[in-house]
């Protein structure tokens, strides 16, 4: 299997994003976007997925929402990029992933078909400065860009922080599970042939 690396840039009028990936990493993040809740987020996933990951983001507009977005664009992408064709690997993935009070659980499956079940059930409309709805946002164009299927649900908890880290770490866990290079697996894991 060839390494599982990729660099992207995207560059817009609202935001300039570098993002690399190793998913054959050791968890090593260099997270910078200016937002400390997302660093955060970017810095757990890329830990409990153990994915060697450096975003730098930057907004040129001075707008949080779309920073946010084409954060998680630019990560899923790259990481997509990385995966390939997909040959070799576990291809489906599942964790279940408490933080105190709160249990989330995350299942993917690595086939290049979108689709994105979430839900984080947040009550509060902002957590450590970020929107709600930019936070769904974020897990949302993360899940897209991953060109994968992937459901993510909060099963419980009190507290909104711990909800929304739980639901990283897990989604972390179940991808690294999910793209973890399989001995058995003699080509592209799928019936078809094809992903």
């Amino acid at each position: 299997m060839k390494a599982r690396t990729a660099q992207i840039k995207r560059q817009t009028k609202e935001t300039s994003v570098v993002a690399s990936v190793n998913l054959d990493g050791t968890g090593k993040i260099l997270a910078n976007t200016g937002i400390s809740f997302l660093d955060h987020l970017i810095t757990s996933f890329g830990k409990h997925s153990m994915i060697d990951l450096s975003i730098k983001a930057k907004s040129l507009d001075n707008i949080d929402h779309h920073l946010i977005e084409d954060t998680a664009i630019t990560i899923g992408s790259c990481i997509d990029k990385a995966l390939g064709n997909r040959v070799g690997i576990a291809r489906f993935g599942y964790a279940s992933v408490p933080m105190d009070e709160s249990l989330s659980e995350v299942s993917i499956d690595l086939v290049k078909r979108q689709y994105g079940k979430l839900s984080l059930s947040m009550k509060r409309n902002q957590i450590e400065g970020i929107s709600k709805e930019d936070i769904e946002h974020f897990f949302q164009s993360l899940i897209q860009n991953l060109n994968s299927c992937i459901h993510v649900s909060v099963k419980y908890g009190e507290n909104d922080h711990h909800k929304v880290e739980s639901a990283i770490k897990s989604l972390a866990v179940a991808f690294r599970l999910a793209s973890a290079k399989d001995k058995k697996q003699k080509g592209i894991p799928s019936t078809k042939g094809a992903m």
